[in-house]
Order: C-alpha cells, then sequence, then structure tokens
C-alpha cells in the first residue's frame, strides 16, 4: 500500500507512551487491513527501539487476527464443518502465513499409503491396526503427554513437520484420516482424555440410546493403542467419575475444533501473552 500522509503520521505515533493514544492509532491502522501489512514490516525493520517494534508485531497480528475471526465464522455457518480446514485455521493462528498445499499433500501421502492396505474383507481391527501401523510405524507419527509449554504440539501442521504431536492433535490426524477413507472412527468425550471410538454401523449423531454399546472398541490416538470397553470401565473406577452415555457420544467436527481452541488457550498465559488466550476463548466461543 502506498504510504500517504495520515499513515506516515499514524506511523510517527506509534511509541507514544500514551496507552489510550496508540488504541486510537492502532484501530485507525487496522481499519486499513491486510494492504497496510507490508508497511508495517517495512516500519519494523527500519525501527531500532524495541518497544516500537513490539507495538507493529501486535498491529500486524491484530490483522491477522481480524481475518481468521471472519474465516472461523464462515468455516462455523458452513454445512460442513471440514476438520482439515478447522485445524488448519487454528493454525493460522500462530502462523498466519502457513501454506496450506504442502500440508494437504502430506495428508494426502498418509491417506494413499493406508488404503492401499485397506480392503472390504477386514475386521474393524483389522481396518484400525493398518491405520495405526501406517501413521505409527511407517510414517513415524509420535505421540506425547500434553503440554502447555508446547503450543506447537497443538498444530496440525506442526505435528505433521515434526512426526510428533499430543493426544489431541494425534487424534485430530486420525480423525480425519478415517474421515477420508469412511472408517466409522469419530472422538468422544472421556473426561480428560481425548479418546476415539470405531463405531459399528447404522450409528446416529443424534439420539443415540446407549451409544456405548455402538462402539467395537477405543483408540487412544497418543500411540495408537486400542482400548477395550472392559480397559475404559476400568479408567472410569479409576477417577471415580460415572459412565454416563453423554461420555460415549461422537463428538461433531465443530466440538472437536472448538475444543482444540480452547486447549490452545492454555498455553498463553503469561501477562505478555493473556491477549492470545482471550483471542483464542473468543475463536472458541464463536463455535457455541
Amino acid at each position: 500500500m502506498e504510504t500517504n500522509k495520515e499513515i506516515s503520521a499514524l506511523f510517527h505515533l506509534i511509541d507514544d507512551p500514551d496507552e489510550e493514544v496508540f488504541n486510537a492509532i492502532s484501530q485507525k491502522i487496522v481499519d486499513y487491513g491486510k494492504p497496510i501489512i507490508p508497511n508495517l514490516e517495512h516500519l519494523w525493520e527500519t525501527t531500532p527501539d524495541g518497544y516500537a517494534q513490539e507495538r507493529i508485531e501486535l498491529l500486524i497480528h491484530k490483522l491477522h487476527y481480524r481475518d481468521l475471526t471472519e474465516d472461523v465464522r464462515q468455516w462455523n455457518v458452513s454445512g460442513h464443518h471440514d476438520l482439515i480446514l478447522g485445524s488448519l485455521l487454528v493454525s493460522k493462528f500462530q502462523y498466519p502465513d502457513l501454506s496450506t498445499t504442502p500440508v494437504l499433500q502430506e495428508i494426502e501421502k498418509v491417506r494413499r499409503n493406508i488404503w492401499l492396505e485397506l480392503n472390504n474383507y477386514l475386521t474393524p481391527l483389522e481396518q484400525i491396526n493398518i491405520v495405526t501401523s501406517i501413521l505409527y510405524s511407517y510414517y513415524g507419527l509420535k505421540g506425547s503427554e500434553i503440554n502447555y509449554k508446547e503450543p506447537n504440539e497443538f498444530l496440525l501442521h506442526k505435528t505433521l513437520e515434526a512426526k510428533r504431536g499430543n493426544q489431541l492433535s494425534n487424534g485430530i490426524l486420525y480423525l480425519l484420516l478415517c474421515e477420508l477413507l469412511d472408517i466409522p472412527v469419530r472422538a468422544i468425550n472421556l473426561p480428560r482424555q481425548f479418546i476415539l471410538g470405531y463405531f459399528k454401523p447404522g450409528y446416529s449423531d443424534e439420539n443415540l440410546i446407549n451409544p456405548m454399546q455402538k462402539i467395537e472398541f477405543f483408540i487412544d490416538p497418543t500411540t495408537g493403542q486400542v482400548f477395550t470397553h472392559q480397559d475404559v470401565e476400568s479408567y472410569f473406577k479409576r477417577i471415580a467419575v460415572p459412565p454416563v452415555d453423554a461420555y460415549f457420544r461422537p463428538r461433531k467436527n465443530k466440538k472437536v475444533i472448538q475444543h482444540l481452541l480452547e486447549e490452545l488457550a492454555k498455553c498463553f498465559t503469561t501477562d505478555k501473552d493473556e491477549y492470545k488466550q482471550k483471542e483464542l476463548m473468543a475463536l472458541a466461543s464463536l463455535l457455541d
């Protein structure tokens, strides 16, 4: 964008110590929209003052966040809540310039490797053994405990890049691969865990009666380990929580992405990053 007199005047005020002045000029700059980002980047490169640079970074973030908010809103009202797109929107909170093509190509590569091994005569457990074997042994995906000091481990593109994620990001990758391959695996609502269930034919998302009985077995996406009904019943006894139906109903993709946003928000607890936590929770609330 060509730098006019008004933009020059606004840029001169970026380091003004008065917060009210900065808030006013920051709103005017954000109103220019994303075309002003290259001007801000050039200003950042030519500004020696670290405090002013931090403010410029914040302005660039605000501009990206405004667009991201609209993208999340559009995804929310779309008929089909595509899990890949939803996950990449979350990634774009931290990496606004993310190129999605390499991510989609990597997912397609893994999907194709699994698809080549599948056939119509496999049992549910055999199907899942193939998915798990390709994803964790052949592809080399590793899992780790959820660590809120590692925000990258919540992001799909970083999980693919590093071949390492936590239960949630690995779970979303597992889930979207099964969705692409028409394998009836869905996330369920087990407390304190992000666990997947392999649903028997004929289940319905709506008003599912005795949903636990519609699940063949359970999968922990940290490692791909399969759990039986008895294992899950033991888990509920251990945490002293009654296993009610609500915990076994399949989660909609929208709720999975909402959960991802809420969990990612927990990574930003310092005074400096508190605004990121608020922004992520605001994005999550759009999906209510």
